[in-house]
């Protein structure tokens, strides 16, 4: 990816974790007063929420990609590699159900709320490898898979371990959004000569 590439990426997602943060932030919870005054404080908070996270995302979209190659080197058989994916996955799935259960559960609370956020983040996941693969090849679906359940998890940590509903989603629906259009514009910006495989590689037309 050239540098022209990314400016534009960095500027595309930043700015689609602007604007998810604000329509997230109106939805959940309007300024009370609904004074110009609070709502352009509350806009400007929700602007610099949407603007970190989205900065996160990109953090650690770059991250993976670079984790990707070392452990294509180091596992030597992308097969093994992506066995090793599919591990973590399991693991930081179930982790995502059973910490928030374990630290936040109360006696005769329902257990579904707890389910429900790492199920229906797996069936995204599952949706976006799958249009991927479809966008690229069969390569991308494992890396795809890895990185918006295991890497859209992992940034969403710090915000999770306050269990405030609403400052969960007013972050998350900025993290995977913007982590859902990098890992589905890579392969049209990506400008290497050379066919690259898994999660770079593109789908030439």
């Amino acid at each position: 990816m050239n540098s022209r590439n990314w400016v534009f990426l960095f500027t595309t997602t930043l700015l689609i974790g602007t604007i998810s943060a604000i329509a997230t932030g109106f939805i959940l919870q309007f300024p009370e007063s609904g004074s110009l005054k609070e709502i352009g404080v509350y806009i400007l908070g929700l602007v610099g929420f949407g603007a970190l996270f989205s900065v996160f995302s990109q953090m650690g979209f770059f991250a993976y990609l670079t984790v990707h190659r070392f452990g294509l080197g180091i596992f030597k058989s992308k097969g093994l590699w992506e066995a090793v994916q599919l591990l973590v996955i399991a693991v930081v799935i179930f982790d995502l159900f059973y910490l928030r259960y374990s630290s936040f559960h109360k006696e005769g609370e329902a257990l579904v709320p707890y389910i429900v956020i790492p199920a229906a983040l797996l069936i995204y996941a599952l949706v976006i490898a799958l249009l991927k693969s479809k966008m690229t090849n069969q390569a991308a679906f494992i890396p795809t898979l890895f990185f918006i359940s295991v890497v859209t998890t992992l940034e969403w940590v710090p915000v999770l371990k306050q269990n405030n509903p609403i400052s969960m989603w007013i972050t998350f629906v900025p993290l995977i959004l913007c982590n859902t259009y990098q890992i589905l514009m890579l392969h049209r910006l990506n400008t290497a000569k050379n066919k690259p495989s898994g999660l770079n590689a593109a789908a030439r037309k």
